[in-house]
């Protein structure tokens, strides 16, 4: 099935692929299915949406990035998270909760030093390297890195250490607002985000909502109703993502909340709906 969607993807045009991660549930494990789709095309871009950096060795996965780069041509849209809150998730990657801004803050700073100097010397409240060394560095040069989330915390460390924001379950109002404070974080810390790099993640169902997203939605955004945050159907993407063209996004990743019967079908749907909107 995830060869027939990379496939699809490939032939009909799409500009990039995303999987998920979830180290509890069913989806298939970040760094193997983007070397799977590495290896199956030669201009199908892709990246994790997101990947949970807490917890992980930032030696060894600015190793996995840099090596998936170069292997697929400068192709690699990596994205990071500090991960869902979820006990189960937490418990996986061996960090608690209230430490993962931390680990997050500190890591990625350091995985970037990797990805550009040739010898890193680091001593940090969580890592301690003298003569670090990833000799195999990234094709794209600098390796953008993409983040989510829409809470004002997570919009400061967009703007202080991303370089493009991808948030799900939101409303162009909250990119909107959201794009403006990110903004401002990247003034204060003397930074400047592409504009052409704010997008969002749209979800849209053939049905009712499964219940263990309306659930998600409830915990995540217990104010918002999730009709607004959910397509009804694969017609609703369209005008939404005008929508959100309108607030300020250019880049948009679009996922069905649940299994679809065909997904060579599905991703041909998709391309006859949403296709001309690359042009």
């Amino acid at each position: 099935m995830f060869g027939a969607v990379v496939d699809g993807l490939e032939r009909l045009g799409f500009d990039s692929l995303w999987v998920a991660e979830r180290a509890s549930g069913p989806a298939l494990d970040p760094v193997v299915a983007m070397t799977f789709a590495a290896a199956r095309t030669t201009h199908l871009k892709f990246g994790p949406s997101v990947m949970v950096l807490p917890g992980r060795n930032p030696v060894l996965l600015a190793k996995s990035m840099a090596s998936l780069d170069r292997i697929s041509n400068g192709r690699l849209l990596p994205a990071f998270g500090l991960g869902v809150a979820d006990t189960a998730e937490h418990q996986a990657f061996g960090v608690a909760r209230m430490d993962r801004a931390a680990w997050f803050n500190e890591a990625l700073p350091l995985m970037r030093r990797l990805w550009t100097e040739d010898v890193v010397e680091h001593h940090g409240p969580r890592f301690h390297l003298d003569a670090a060394q990833v000799d195999i560095k990234p094709v794209q040069q600098p390796l953008d890195v993409w983040m989510g989330g829409i809470a004002p915390s997570e919009l400061r460390r967009v703007g202080r250490l991303s370089d493009g924001w991808l948030p799900s379950f939101a409303t162009p109002e909250d990119v909107r607002g959201g794009i403006a404070a990110i903004k401002q974080h990247a003034d204060e810390a003397e930074r400047e985000i592409d504009p052409e790099h704010y997008g969002a993640l749209l979800t849209y169902t053939d049905g009712p909502l499964p219940d263990r997203f309306l659930e998600l939605i409830k915990l995540r955004q217990p104010d918002k109703n999730p009709g607004d945050l959910v397509a009804s159907n694969r017609k609703e993407l369209r005008p939404k993502i005008e929508a959100f063209i309108e607030a300020g996004a250019s880049k948009f990743v679009v996922m069905p909340l649940g299994e679809p019967t065909d997904w060579e079908a599905e991703v041909e749907a998709m391309a006859d709906e949403l296709l001309s909107l690359q042009d």
